[in-house]
Order: C-alpha cells, then sequence, then structure tokens
C-alpha cells in the first residue's frame, strides 16, 4: 500500500506541475500578445566592435528597419519576425552577423559584429575590401581600414557594390594567395616598410618600399619566406654598398638569388 501511495503522490506532484506551466506559459503568451514593439526611438543597437571600426551606427540600422521592415513599432511581441530582421541588417555589405530580440517592455534589442576588412584593392575605377576569409564588400561611405592596399591590373572581376566571393575559382585562389601573403607580413618589418603592391600589367605582383626608389619584383604570392630572405639580404648586402637610387628595380622571383637592374 504505501508503495501504491508514493506512486500516486508522485504522479499528482507530476500532474500539478504540468498544469502550474500550462497556466502561466498561457498567461505569458497572452501577456506578450498584449504587449506592442515600442518604436525607433527606443531601438537599442550595440556594435561590438565599435571601437575598432565605425562602418555601421545605430541610425543606420534605425534607417534600414524604417525602410525595409517598414511598421515594426505598434506590433504585438509576438508578431516581429526577429529572423527577418536579422537578415535584412546581415543583407548590408559591412556587417558580419546579427541577433536581434525583445525584451518584454517592448524594446527591440540588435547586437551586431562588423566584418574586419584584411586588404583594400584599388582598380582605378573600383575600390573594395576583403576579409580574411575572402568575402569582398564595397569601400563603406563611413569610416576608413587601415590596411594594405593593392592596386593594378587586379585579376578580379568585381562590379562596383558587389559583395561576396570572387566567380571563378582561379579568382578565390589568387585572392587568398594575396590574403595569405598580407597575413604572411603582418607584425613583421615588411609590415611597415611595404607601402603599396601593385599587379603588373604581367601578373606580377610589386611591392613599394618605404624608403629609397627601387621597386620589389615579387612575381606571384607564392614562396613569401624564401622571398622576403631575398628582401633582407638585399638591404644587408647589396645596398649598403651602393649609393641611394642606384638600382631600380630588385627581382625576387628565381630561387636563391637576386637580380637587380639600373
Amino acid at each position: 500500500m504505501k508503495r501504491i501511495a508514493r506512486q500516486g503522490l508522485g504522479l499528482l506532484l507530476i500532474l500539478s506541475l504540468t498544469a502550474v506551466w500550462l497556466l502561466t506559459s498561457g498567461m505569458s503568451a497572452r501577456m506578450r500578445r498584449s504587449r506592442t514593439c515600442q518604436g525607433k526611438g527606443t531601438l537599442e543597437v550595440t556594435v561590438t566592435d565599435s571601437l575598432e571600426r565605425q562602418f555601421v551606427t545605430k541610425a543606420d540600422v534605425e534607417s534600414w528597419l524604417e525602410k525595409e521592415y517598414r511598421a515594426y513599432a505598434g506590433l504585438p511581441l509576438d508578431s516581429v519576425d526577429l529572423d527577418r530582421i536579422e537578415h535584412i541588417i546581415e543583407g548590408h555589405s559591412a556587417v558580419r552577423e546579427s541577433e536581434a530580440w525583445l525584451t518584454d517592455d517592448g524594446i527591440l534589442h540588435v547586437a551586431l559584429s562588423q566584418r574586419q576588412p584584411v586588404v583594400r584593392f584599388d582598380s582605378g575605377t573600383n575600390g573594395y575590401y576583403a576579409d580574411q576569409s575572402g568575402f569582398i564588400f564595397p569601400l563603406q561611405s563611413r569610416g576608413t581600414a587601415d590596411v594594405p592596399v593593392v592596386d593594378g591590373k587586379i585579376p578580379l572581376t568585381v562590379p562596383k557594390g558587389f559583395k561576396g566571393e570572387p566567380a571563378s575559382d582561379t579568382e578565390k585562389a589568387w585572392l587568398k594567395q594575396v590574403l595569405n601573403l598580407v597575413s604572411y607580413m603582418k607584425g613583421t618589418v615588411w609590415e611597415g616598410n611595404v607601402t603599396g603592391i601593385t599587379v603588373d600589367a604581367k601578373g606580377n605582383l610589386v611591392l613599394t618600399p618605404r624608403e629609397g626608389k627601387e621597386k620589389f619584383i615579387f612575381g606571384e604570392p607564392v614562396r613569401f619566406p624564401e622571398k622576403f630572405r631575398l628582401m633582407k639580404a638585399y638591404y644587408e648586402s647589396v645596398l649598403p654598398s651602393k649609393e641611394e637610387g642606384y638600382y631600380r628595380s630588385v627581382d625576387l622571383r628565381y630561387r636563391g638569388q637576386l637580380v637587380c637592374r639600373k
């Protein structure tokens, strides 16, 4: 009898807890239906990396939602499409990811992070960034990024306003090599000494140093350690015995040797 009584009490407890849960969740659902989302004046926006970049502001998010979501103010809380809000925000090129949520007081909250450029390209008629993943996006009307610049005959097909990855595997592979080069130089003496990277008519990368008139013909963006060792050897062993501007170019493309031209 005692065992049966214990089982009966346990079942009664489970039923009671279930009833309480159904009652409170029903009340919560009714409360959310009766409460409405506040207007854009109460919108809370957090840009998690705003100290690093200033591409996106709260005013931008307010404008995007006003134009693309339109009337979210005044909607019941359970009628606000948070997935759609995130989709709208992430549709703008400088936004990497976002999260939107509502609190019971009817305030819409948005947290977002911005894309982090690692290199800027300038074709002469179009300029754009690429992040470390190879995602290309336009230069922004607000804010700039202090990153290496690649100009000249860039072998990428990027229309103005484009965002996304290059279309062909060949272009993706070239972009990845350039990103690897920029990553290799970061934090080294070359990051500060190389002020420009140009793609010449033959597709060679040509590095411009901060000091001196010589150009370093790097060739394809491969074999970084070997080529930078040759570049170091030029500064340490060749340049000290010549007057400034003696050589016009230094070719790093050949394994184990420097080819200096006047």
